[in-house]
């Protein structure tokens, strides 16, 4: 979990006075024993005290036994994949693809994209906002200084001004310090800061959700640009042999074995395949723009990684954690349980705004006639005072206002539980499409090889002149639709592995802070990816 570093509520130790020279001296230092006895009242906070949610009980996310994926024996071979319950998903889980550019891309992702910012800075907002609520636990001290000139009409009513005339003008040097205190009696500046932690701890998670998005959202889009250049590969290849059947038949019309019809069939066939061509070019071009924006930087600083299926590797071993730690290492999950800490925080303020509460003050400083005498002797004043206010009838405002605190709580909860069921749903889903991905890669495997085979067949036919052209054109047509959905199913194979990782939260590295989260989270991989690849 990232941590920011927690202050305590309690003021800190003071340190030894000096002897007061003046009244404004035994007035800090009546403030501050006042403090300090203000937080020990403090301790027993109104409101309830926020307990963490109860770890779900289940033991698994699917029902029934969890089967690893099984693409099914006898050719064609279609690696396999195995689950293994109770493993640690590692933090840097994208490098289980084994691919070098996609690591690079990560990296200059996280450092360079300003959601992630956006998001560090919000976590700031959240721990300043804290840090001043922080200051209510103190007492607010002002000073000022003030010089005035005053011209009297009847000086005899203001001696000892010495009088000339009938008129007078005089100035006055004041100088003031002013200190005013509210004891936390019921500790509800307590249970405010408490709820500004809850929300910093809120935004932690928020960051390390956009983390676990943004690095998904990466690996994902570099995935559907393989996708996209395997299509363009297998087209690229259907439309070569399009065109040698096309010379075929041309050479054939030309010894009077072919009909004009079936030329230009077949070449109306060509043109259909070249027609998908510059469909899939312009959604690879937006696919770059789409990861060059993810990494930062503007569509015209296109990034030079670039990806094709041959160079992903699929990972074999798939570390599932156990359903009891998905609460800890979903983002989501903690930021909803973070934002029911605050809501519940929020009940014991607006409770403690409904009792009395005692408001101290002080004043001090000293006045003359001009600014050599205002430090003399005899020139300092001050005054102190302490004041008790309670509602007595305020139209039940404060009472519906702890009912509204105390129904965001109940809402805060209800999204929490809302936020597990999607966690657990996400992860079966990913399990269920894994399973069903390695079925449908070795039918798409063994679709295309079998079409494959019958276009050569048929293409053999046609050189000899021993075929109709309607069957050439269905082997070109099967052909074509096997090879791409081979390549669909491949990606979609790595990218529900990807999402898999996602749903199982990623596992944020429990050691990263602020400061240095980013060199922590996008280092090398850690031992375990190794370790379970050997396996």
């Amino acid at each position: 979990m990232l941590r920011l570093g927690r202050i305590d509520a309690r003021p800190p130790v003071a340190a030894p006075r000096r002897r007061p020279r003046a009244p404004e001296g035994r007035i800090i230092a009546g403030a501050a024993v006042l403090t300090v006895l203000t937080m020990a009242i403090s301790g027993c906070a109104v409101g309830p005290n926020f307990q963490p949610a109860a770890v779900p009980d289940v033991n698994g996310y699917v029902h029934g036994k969890l089967d690893s994926p099984n693409p099914g024996k006898g050719p064609p071979y279609v690696a396999g994949q195995r689950f293994l319950t109770g493993a640690d998903v590692s933090a840097r889980w994208w490098a289980a693809f084994k691919s070098q550019p996609l690591n690079e891309l990560v990296k200059q992702s996280v450092d360079h994209n300003p959601t992630l910012q956006a998001a560090e800075a919000a976590i700031k907002i959240a721990h300043y906002n804290a840090l001043a609520q922080r200051g209510l636990f103190f007492p607010q001290v002002t000073g000022n200084s003030t010089s005035s000139q005053f011209l009297v009409a009847n000086p005899g009513q203001v001696p000892p001004i010495p009088t000339e005339g009938t008129q007078s003008q005089f100035s006055l040097v004041t100088h003031q310090l002013t200190v005013s205190f509210v004891p936390d009696i019921w500790g509800g500046n307590f249970r405010a800061v408490e709820s500004l932690d809850a929300v910093t701890e809120q935004q932690l998670f928020q960051l390390e959700a956009a983390y676990l998005t943004l690095t998904s959202n990466v690996v994902t889009a570099a995935i559907q640009e393989a996708s996209l250049r395997g299509q363009i590969a297998a087209t690229q290849r259907i439309i070569a042999i399009e065109k040698n059947l096309l010379a075929i038949l041309k050479r054939q019309q030309s010894f009077g074995q072919a009909a004009q019809a079936d030329v230009l069939a077949q070449d109306a066939a060509l043109a259909q395949a070249e027609e998908l061509l510059p469909p899939l070019e312009k959604q690879l071009a937006q696919q770059r723009d789409l990861l060059t924006a993810l990494a930062g930087q503007y569509a015209a600083d296109e990034i030079r990684q670039k990806f094709d299926l041959a160079h992903l590797k699929l990972p074999t071993n798939l570390p599932i954690s156990l359903p009891s730690k998905l609460v800890d290492h979903r983002p989501d999950v903690r930021a909803a349980e973070a934002n029911m800490h605050a809501a519940s925080a929020l009940i014991g303020v607006s409770i403690a705004a409904r009792l009395p509460n005692i408001v101290l003050s002080a004043n001090g400083g000293s006045t003359a006639f001009n600014l050599a005498q205002s430090f003399a002797p005899g020139t300092g004043f001050y005054t102190l005072a302490a004041s008790a206010t309670a509602p007595i009838f305020d139209g039940f405002t404060l009472y519906h206002k702890q009912k509204a605190a105390e129904a965001a709580l109940e809402q805060a909860e209800a999204q929490y539980r809302s936020t597990v069921l999607t966690a657990f749903q996400n992860v079966a889903d990913a399990l269920r499409a894994l399973q069903a991905d390695a079925r449908a890669m070795r039918a798409a495997r063994r679709a295309e090889d079998t079409a494959k085979a019958s276009l050569d067949i048929v293409q053999k036919q046609l050189n000899e002149g021993q075929v109709n052209q309607l069957a050439v054109l269905n082997a070109q047509q099967t052909y074509l639709t096997a090879a791409v959905i081979r390549v669909q199913t491949e990606a979609n194979r790595l990218a529900d592995t990807a999402a898999l990782f996602m749903a199982l939260g990623g596992n944020w590295p429990a050691n990263c802070t602020v400061p240095d989260w980013r060199q922590c989270a996008t280092g090398e991989p850690p031992e375990i990816i190794v370790a379970a690849e050997a396996k």
